[in-house]
């Protein structure tokens, strides 16, 4: 299975904000449920104004046990 273009160039996007020091991490509500999520966005200004994109939030539980690799049976 071949990584799509677009998650491609996001993870480029965060490659670069890490490297220019420009990553935060914030609490968000989870728009479905209302929880918190702990979301990894990148920060950029527009007019003085701070613009935050979101590009995933952190596991809450044990992501050795939530995820696998594609293609494994295991």
């Amino acid at each position: 299975m071949s990584i799509p273009d677009h998650a491609r160039a996001n993870f480029q996007t965060l490659l670069r904000a890490a490297a220019d020091g420009t990553l935060a991490l914030m609490e968000c509500a989870d728009v479905a449920t209302g929880e918190a999520r702990y979301v990894i966005c990148a920060v950029g200004r527009d007019d003085g104004d701070y613009v935050f994109t979101p590009f995933g939030h952190l596991a809450e539980r044990n992501p050795f046990e939530a995820y696998r690799l594609a293609g494994s049976s295991t």
